[in-house]
Order: structure tokens, then sequence, then C-alpha cells
């Protein structure tokens, strides 16, 4: 079984269409993973899967990127869902980070953080995350800190992505500094 693969269609149906395959996510982004594999087993690639390799490339993976509990699954972050995927406001660290592209940093100077076409604002914990990030658009990112102590005591909510990746609502330009 390719778990990278297999990853990545699950990141796409619970992150991006869920209805292309039949299925519903709930208000927290939660599906059955008995009916996550049902639509899988119609392709021809996965007519042989089990709930086990779907829990094992869970957990095996390198980038957490979904969550399986009680018999069901949801992806971390990501979503571009029309419906709005519910998350618990986080007290955050200190400082987070953001990656980007140095075309991009001349609004972000100017707008602050804002979620473009994702549900929330993705954030990083370390400088070292935010700069592979960054360099998926950029050979020579930007990377922004974020004083998100500040911006959490002045009401801009974030939420746990993984133990890497952190969400947010927008951020005000006064929150960030270019590093």
């Amino acid at each position: 079984m390719n778990y990278t693969e297999l990853s990545k269609e699950i990141s796409y149906i619970l992150r991006h269409n869920p209805q292309e395959y039949g299925l519903t996510l709930d208000k927290d982004g939660w599906l059955e993973l008995e009916a996550l594999v049902s639509a899988l087993k119609a392709q021809e690639q996965y007519n042989h899967l089990k709930a086990e390799d779907i829990e094992n490339m869970a957990i095996s993976a390198n980038k957490k990127r979904h969550e399986i509990h009680n018999g069901r699954i949801r992806a971390f972050y990501g979503h571009t869902l029309k419906e709005k995927i519910e998350k618990e406001p986080v007290q955050p660290p200190e400082i987070l980070f953001h990656g980007t592209s140095r075309k991009s940093a001349e609004n972000i100077v100017k707008e602050g953080l804002l979620s473009q076409d994702r549900q929330y604002v993705h954030l990083s914990q370390d400088r070292e995350t935010a700069n592979r990030v960054g360099k998926r658009k950029d050979k020579e990112p930007v990377i922004f800190a974020i004083d998100a102590k500040h911006a959490w005591l002045a009401g801009i909510c974030f939420y746990m992505g993984n133990e890497n990746i952190w969400l947010s609502d927008p951020i005000p330009p006064e929150f960030l500094r270019e590093e």
C-alpha cells in the first residue's frame, strides 16, 4: 500500500471535496472511517483497502495531517470547504511564524495575514517550518514573526492544527514583523 498516495487522496476528500465521493463531514470535520473506506474501495487502486490501512497511514506519516478517534477521521487543517469547520480557540505560544513569497509579502505588510482560499490562516510553530512552507512558493521566502500573544489578548482566535501547525483568524499587520 502506497501511504503517500493514500494520504493525498484522503486529504483531498477531507479538506476539499467529500461530496465528490458521496460523503458529508460533520460540523467539526469528522467522517466515519468506514464510510471513507467504502468510498475509496469503489476505486480500483483501493479495492482491497481496510480501515487498518488508513490507521497505519495516519500513524506512520511524517506530517500529521489526519486525526483518527472513535472510528472517525478528520483532517487537522487545510480546509477549503464552503461550510466552515468549527475549531475550539486555544491560547497560542508567544510567537508563531508564517513563510510566504516575496510577492505576497507586499500585500501582507499592508493587509495582514488573510486566509485566502482556506478557512483559516496557517502558521508555523517554528521558523524552519515556515521557511520550508515559504520555499514552496519562492526560493527566497519572506518569514513573518507573529506576535501571537498580543494578537490573542486583542481578541484574535488561534487554533491547534497539529504539533507544528497553528491556525488563526485573520491577523492585522500590527502583529507582524518581517524577519
